[in-house]
């Protein structure tokens, strides 16, 4: 949504961004069970972690591509709004004590803090199950069929993404990781879901293979970086400014970027992998203004 500033038009990120969370949190809030339907506990639970105040980055990364792509956002909002909830299922698994042991989540207290171990884990796997729901009301396009979509889907959010991004992050505590294996659970643990975001965004504006080919790229590229990131912002910001516990990573002796490289370097891989992923955009000839400030903002983000 852009701004108007001297008779030329200026897009502003922080309108889109809000335009974008509230289109996806009223898709969300029709989509999930009133907090009241019985049982509520477990209703309230996967409210409360998917309305904590996230930034909702992925689904603004969805409808971006499909813009980008020619599409609309209504045709995007199902595939959106399925992608933010298996990011917060990840995060809430993630942060239960047999996995990161967390405190803090999105500047409130994790979901097992609030609702108990067992509860917690219930309402990871609730929001699992309804992302898949969620993503079946997709408009169909042509080159892409349902089918395709909810593979896409259900491949990233499985063993050999999402979840074995998780394992071998699980695996890696304690010991003294290459670049290389960092690599294998930064791509699989975060890049993964970025880059299925706009694919999916790009599905649903039943993009062509070359479009296709290039939010891949663009996704991977941002999704390394984002972490990368991540990683930096863990050893240099504070737990209230990144409304979450700083310093778990090395308190926990996990291998980050800055750990096995070093600040500098991580900070120069960080910035060649978004540059990476400013190229592939060239694709869209001036149309993927909304993907280029999103990537932007990911990498300049102090929190």
């Amino acid at each position: 949504m852009p701004a108007h500033q001297s008779g030329r038009s200026v897009f502003d990120l922080g309108t889109y961004l809000d335009a974008a969370s509230q289109a996806v949190d009223r898709t969300l809030d029709r989509a999930l069970p009133r907090a009241t339907r019985k049982p509520a506990t477990i209703h309230k639970a996967m409210r409360y972690s998917l309305f904590a105040g996230g930034k909702r980055m992925r689904p603004a990364l969805c409808l971006a591509a499909s813009e980008a792509c020619g599409g609309e956002w209504a045709g995007a909002l199902a595939s959106a709004a399925a992608v933010e909830c298996i990011h917060t299922y990840s995060l809430i698994h993630d942060d239960l004590p047999a996995m990161d042991n967390d405190d803090f989540r999105r500047g409130k207290p994790t979901n097992h803090k609030v609702f108990g171990e067992g509860v917690a884990i219930l309402a990871g796997d609730a929001l699992l199950t309804i992302a898949f729901e969620i993503l079946a009301e997709t408009p169909i396009s042509k080159r892409y069929p349902l089918k395709t979509q909810l593979t896409e889907l259900t491949q990233t959010a499985g063993s050999l993404q999402l979840i074995a991004g998780q394992v071998a992050d699980l695996e890696g505590e304690g010991k003294r990781l290459s670049q290389t294996d960092l690599r294998f659970i930064h791509e699989r643990k975060t890049s993964a879901l970025l880059c299925t975001s706009v694919r999916l965004g790009g599905m649903s504006a039943n993009c062509s293979p070359t479009q296709l080919e290039s939010l891949t790229t663009f996704g991977y590229n941002v999704g390394l970086a984002f972490q990368v990131i991540d990683d930096i912002l863990d050893v240099t910001q504070s737990t209230e400014k990144l409304g979450k516990t700083a310093g778990k990573d090395t308190a926990a002796q996990k291998a980050t970027y800055p750990a096995i490289v070093g600040l500098e370097k991580s900070r120069k891989i960080a910035q060649q992998l978004t540059d990476k992923a400013f190229s592939a955009l060239g694709a869209f000839k001036g149309k993927a203004t909304a993907l280029e400030a999103i990537a932007d903002y990911l990498l300049k983000r102090d929190h």
